[in-house]
């Protein structure tokens, strides 16, 4: 038996992770409800070792619990008492019963993303068995790993509409609520998930160098500092009425609280009066209204000013989705995709490609759409150049004069005057008189790595960075394209 193992099915576990967001918090671990004695001592030493090993941080294992009584109660009605007899079959019904259930909260069957974590849970648990304790977990693999893998699923990235924004943002002139407009003005700049932004403290924010603000954030996911941030104005216009807001309150706090911004002093209830920290709960109630039993208790900031979709239902707003946004607004505007990985703290630009940044702006998509490739120059005709006059030309000047380094331009010359494009050498890409083939594959190629090494290499900051990043993307899509035919 583990060392200190609780008797009891009820557990109250703090959190010892000096860096984490919920460090002195309690979280209240209820076994009572797992049937089987056998699986419910598992659990109990599956959260109980990762606890005291620090291999999971403890609001994982808390949340883990809770998710595994879907797997409890499948296995009820399986008749199942034991791990040690699992098969893939049991894995498969398992997945077909996710699929027959309705959330509490929604009312709605349970999402692919919350599916996938049930089954995950019995995964993890079922994975660090098998090492250690061999003897109580299925010696064969029970896992495919195909399971929940998203393949062929579209998947498109969930921002918040523009139309929206500019509401959000009509609405934060007429808010009173501190909280709410500072957050949200944060969250839009930053990106930052809710648990990060709650704790933020005083020496948050500093002036920059040169121009402007940064911002320094632990970023408790990803478990690193995210070390000066560039944020706009409004930003830090924000961040410093917080610091103002909270100087008194700051000196009432309790010690462990007294640095952060985002505190409040409770107004009703037992603790009326107290300093406290803001929790993720409180903010989400602020935003989008407060519920009991699928019925409006308390209306949120999206209730007060009516901010609604297409359809005219209230949109409900959260850190991820301004993540989304904010990622998808840079990938629009041509921002390298690692630059954005770094500003939202991601470990893979894969990631932040999948599943936060998106091309939303459509002037940006007609420009994909225009980019001139061709295999085979001597295939030009009149459906790529309808000008007749235009196309004579071209076919008796391809071989010298409307050849360039990486293509041809269909009509270098106007008014008797060499395109200003072309002289500087900027915006050629995106003309429509541009045509590029496979044999300057190469020669974009070195063209890309030379602007992704003055990137790397870049000491000049943002602007230069966001000078080249759009033609680093166009050339991209060139190579791609390229690179099929």
């Amino acid at each position: 038996m583990i060392k200190n193992l609780p008797n009891n099915d009820n557990w109250k576990l703090m959190d010892k992770d000096n860096d984490s967001q919920y460090y002195e918090k309690s979280f209240n671990f209820d076994f009572s409800s797992i049937h089987s004695n056998d699986i419910k001592k598992i659990v109990k030493l599956y959260v109980w070792r990762n606890y005291i090993e620090e291999n999971k941080t403890l609001s994982k294992l808390y949340y883990d619990v809770k998710r595994f009584k879907y797997f409890n109660t499948f296995v009820i009605s399986r008749r199942i008492f034991n791990l040690k007899d699992l098969t893939n079959n049991d894995i498969d019904m398992f997945m077909v019963y996710l699929n027959t259930l309705v959330s509490e909260k929604t009312n709605k069957p349970l999402a692919y993303s919350f599916r996938k974590l049930c089954l995950d849970v019995v995964k993890a648990i079922i994975r660090w068995g098998q090492i250690y304790m061999p003897q109580d977990f299925p010696r064969e693999e029970i896992f495919t790993g195909r399971e929940y893998t998203g393949v062929n699923k579209k998947i498109k990235t969930d921002f918040i509409p523009d139309q929206v924004i500019k509401r959000i943002n009509k609405a934060l002139l007429l808010e009173d609520n501190l909280y709410i407009r500072c957050s949200i003005v944060i969250l839009k700049a930053t990106g930052m998930r809710s648990g990060d932004l709650l704790n933020l403290k005083v020496g948050c924010m500093k002036p920059h160098l040169i121009s402007g603000h940064t911002m320094t954030w632990f970023n408790h996911k990803s478990r690193r500092w995210m070390q000066d941030i560039p944020i706009n104005s409004e930003c830090a216009v924000a961040i410093n009425e917080l610091i103002i807001h909270t100087v008194e309150l700051r000196r009432d706090a309790p010690e462990n609280i007294n640095e952060y911004i985002f505190i409040h002093k409770i107004s009703a209830g037992k603790a009326k009066g107290e300093v406290r920290q803001i929790n993720s709960q409180a903010l989400s109630a602020w935003l989008n209204g407060e519920f009991k039993n699928n019925k409006m208790i308390r209306k949120g900031f999206i209730q007060r000013h009516n901010i609604t979709d297409e359809s005219g239902s209230f949109y409900n707003i959260n850190s991820r989705l301004f993540r989304r946004t904010l990622a998808t607004d840079m990938f629009s505007k041509g921002v390298d995709l690692v630059v954005i990985k770094e500003m939202l703290g991601h470990s893979n630009p894969q990631v932040t490609k999948r599943h936060y940044a998106d091309v939303k702006d459509k002037e940006r998509s007609k420009v994909w759409q225009e980019i001139g490739i061709i295999g085979n120059i001597n295939d030009i005709d009149k459906s790529i150049i309808p000008n007749e006059e235009e196309l004579l030309w071209f076919e008796e000047n391809k071989g010298e004069s409307a050849r360039m380094c990486d293509g041809y331009c269909t009509k270098p010359i106007v008014n008797g005057e060499i395109c200003d494009r072309l002289k500087k050498r900027k915006k050629c890409y995106t003309c429509v008189r541009y045509i590029t083939t496979p044999e300057y594959l190469e020669a974009h190629r070195m063209h890309l790595r030379d602007l992704e090494n003055q990137l790397e290499d870049n000491i000049y900051g943002d602007h230069f960075a966001e000078h080249i990043a759009p033609t680093i993307e166009i050339l991209k899509e060139i190579i791609n394209r390229l690179e099929r035919l």
